[in-house]
């Protein structure tokens, strides 16, 4: 049976891709769209200035916008997906959760929370049985889980692919170049980013170091233990529309041969989720790929692209890739929601 879904956010970059991918969804019928007080009461095709890269849908422009308040949002809608300003999150998913919806949360508010799962599917499913301490904990009937940071998902499935194959992680260092829209539509002018790169994100470096450790840690059914390797991030905003590539290297306590770690990230399984793309890492073999304009739309915009391995005297090196607003951001967040109601949370 189709599951009633919402979008917290709706009129935003997210938000709007959101909507492109679950308006055709199989599982999932948008029933509910909220926004700021601004835009409630408006048509969704009055409230967003649609800027995604196909039509906006006709079955959700002519539908209602509301303010973005549990009481605003149909009893039977069952799953909302939020987009939100962190700020904004942080003060309202709870107050769904308490309402009893469940929320898959792309918001960066209590990612690192110590009740909260953070989850790329293919990667620590399991973790999202925290929920049950969750919501016994906060006495929710709803729940919430959250998808990382969009860099922080480019790199991590690749780390994953090299844990799953033996190898014992001891330090990660990784440099990112990043895509204008990762910022939001009016986070980088054009004067910024035209012919110039910008060597600082606000805030970026400290969620791949922390959140990477939380997404490879383990879960014992009562809490989750972390990853103790070491990571250092270093992130750059580059003037490329869509797609984040990454620069990594990686030590590990045995040897880890370009060879091997391409093999490894080869063999790394998909899930069979409507969203999990086949195969999740596209391996290349050429020394100049993955780039965004080519590759960042393989397997829909949800596969990780990697490629350039070759060992150096820091470790193994290699370059990957991801689609920073579907596989890092929207598209997240929908595999998530796949997630639950694969596992029965919905």
């Amino acid at each position: 049976m189709t599951v009633r879904v919402g979008v917290l956010g709706a009129t935003g970059a997210v938000g709007q891709r959101l909507i492109q991918l679950l308006e055709p969804h199989d599982d999932f019928e948008i029933a509910a769209l909220t926004a700021s007080d601004s835009s409630a009461g408006k048509t969704y095709r009055e409230a967003a200035k649609w800027r995604v890269d196909s039509p906006i849908p006709e079955s959700v422009a002519e539908q209602t916008v509301t303010a973005t308040d549990p009481d605003e949002v149909p009893d039977d809608v069952d799953l909302l997906f939020s987009s939100l300003p962190s700020s904004v999150g942080e003060a309202v998913e709870p107050a769904f959760c308490e309402a009893g919806y469940v929320v898959s949360s792309n918001s960066s508010n209590a990612r690192m929370a110590a009740d909260v799962p953070l989850v790329i599917p293919e990667v620590n499913a399991d973790h999202l049985d925290m929920l049950e301490v969750q919501r016994e904990e906060r006495g929710w009937d709803g729940a919430l889980v959250k998808n990382p940071n969009c860099s922080t998902i480019t790199f991590v499935p690749t780390l994953a692919a090299l844990a799953d194959a033996g190898y014992e992680l001891e330090t990660v260092h990784v440099s990112t170049l990043q895509a204008v829209s990762g910022a939001g539509y009016d986070g980088v002018t054009s004067m910024e980013i035209i012919d110039n790169a910008i060597p600082y994100i606000g805030g970026e470096e400290d969620k791949l170091e922390t959140e990477s450790r939380k997404l490879l840690g383990s879960f014992d059914g009562a809490s989750i233990e972390q990853e103790d390797f070491e990571v250092a991030a270093s992130c750059n905003r580059i003037p490329t529309l869509d797609g984040h590539l990454e620069n990594v290297f990686v030590g590990a306590a045995e040897e880890l041969t370009p060879e091997d770690a391409a093999a490894a990230m080869r063999e790394y399984p998909s899930l069979d989720l409507p969203s999990s793309p086949e195969p999740l890492i596209h391996v290349f073999d050429e020394p100049d790929r993955p780039q965004p304009r080519l590759d960042r739309t393989l397997g829909g915009g949800m596969a990780v692209a990697a490629g350039g391995f070759k060992q150096t005297g820091l470790g193994l090196q290699y370059n990957c890739l991801s689609h920073n607003t579907i596989r890092g951001a929207a598209g997240a967040s929908v595999l998530n929601g796949e997630l639950l109601l694969s596992e029965g949370y919905l």
